[in-house]
């Protein structure tokens, strides 16, 4: 007579043959002397199955619920879980209550082609890493019951290496702009005190000869006044780019007025109407972030004037609940924003994009830039650091 625990039993290994036969099982955990062993059952998986197990990055499937159906052991490395606890269990207690919301949105959308988005993992010991996870939906056809369930693929990559390099290259960047204005403010006062000196000194002799020519070397005095008025012109052009190496006004009027100056500078030199509205400040703000705003205007501006065939500018500061906004708005043809391209032949100059990017996050501001062929909208967003 068999006793209850050998019939349980016997049941379990009739029905895991069962399953073995029906192909529902891929792999066998058989106990033995020296420890339990994983046999997996080849089959027209396996070679996939394989690479799925040696990916270094996590792969997952889902349910339309998010329950997780399989998980990878890179995965389980990954949230410093066991595969056991991983498998079975709800995807969201890995997300925060911000990501579940976002990957709930994008989940409502009909996107057959898949989509991603970056998060932040929650992994053991309470602490999270940056992610980026690739999600495709896939309809899974049971061929005995002729039905179909759709379920989610995933790929979760771990971002803690990109994001440090990604700290370090603008660590580096925020050095490199530091020095940049250093070297600024070096060849400001080298014009100023002593280029600019030199042409004073050369412009008060050049009318001191002027003057002594008599009415008689009519040629040679016309020639003198001639050049007396290309040496003023020359002084006046050394002055403007030692401003524009070094802005003092922006140390002495402040930030509005720095503004005003390069909107006033750009209009006399190009011709193109500006369009001013500028809120005044209740409190000045830090000195590097007065400078980013400047220099991010004058960077605008000059691409305006090369490349965009503008006929209207118009420039905004203003405050916001968190910090200030300064927007600059030209009605020149744009360009694809999304990577930053020109027109075939030109060449952005200066600090480009990625300069404005790099000084407005220098000063932990945010950068956006939107472009059609109708002109282009760039803003800033900083926020009120201390002076």
């Amino acid at each position: 007579m068999k006793t209850p625990g050998l019939r349980v039993r016997l049941a379990e290994a009739e029905e895991a043959l069962r399953a073995i036969r029906m192909g529902e099982v891929d792999t066998v955990v058989v106990a033995g002397k020296d420890g339990s062993k994983v046999f997996t059952l080849e089959g027209e998986g396996h070679a996939y199955r394989m690479l799925i197990e040696s990916m270094n990055e996590g792969a997952l499937t889902l349910t339309a619920n998010k329950t997780i159906l399989y998980a990878n052991e890179c995965f389980a490395r990954m949230v410093k879980d066991p595969l056991e606890q991983v498998t079975g269990g709800p995807f969201h207690r890995f997300l925060s209550v911000e990501d579940r919301a976002v990957l709930g949105s994008l989940l409502k959308r009909p996107r057959r082609a898949g989509f991603k988005m970056q998060a932040k993992l929650r992994v053991g010991g309470g602490s999270e890493i940056p992610v980026n996870i690739s999600i495709r939906p896939i309809a899974n056809h049971d061929s005995r019951t002729g039905s179909g369930d759709a379920t989610l693929s995933m790929v979760v990559t771990d971002m803690t290496g990109a994001h440090k390099s990604e700290e370090r290259l603008r660590a580096l960047t925020h050095r490199v702009l530091q020095v940049q204005e250093e070297e600024r403010v070096r060849l400001s006062h080298e014009l100023h005190d002593t280029i600019t000196q030199m042409l004073c000194g050369i412009l008060i002799y050049s009318k001191v000869l002027a003057k002594g020519l008599t009415a008689r070397d009519v040629k040679s005095k016309a020639a003198a006044l001639k050049l007396s008025a290309m040496i003023g012109a020359t002084v006046d052009e050394v002055e403007s780019i030692s401003r524009n190496l070094r802005p003092s006004v922006l140390d002495t009027l402040g930030l509005a007025a720095g503004l005003q100056d390069i909107s006033a500078e750009f209009c006399k030199r190009t011709g193109i109407p500006v369009k001013e509205a500028f809120v005044k400040l209740a409190a000045r703000l830090s000195a590097d972030t007065e400078l980013a705003l400047y220099r991010i205007l004058q960077e605008t501006l000059r691409n305006v004037e090369k490349h965009a065939k503008a006929r209207h500018v118009s420039i905004r500061l203003s405050t916001h609940v968190d910090g200030v906004r300064l927007v600059i708005h030209d009605d020149g043809k744009g360009f694809d924003s999304d990577s930053g391209s020109l027109p075939k032949g030109k060449r952005r100059a200066g600090l480009g994009l990625l300069g404005m990017r790099e000084r407005a996050a220098s000063v932990n501001g945010r950068f956006k830039i939107k472009s059609t062929d109708r002109g282009t909208e760039t803003e800033v967003r900083v926020p009120r650091l201390p002076l």
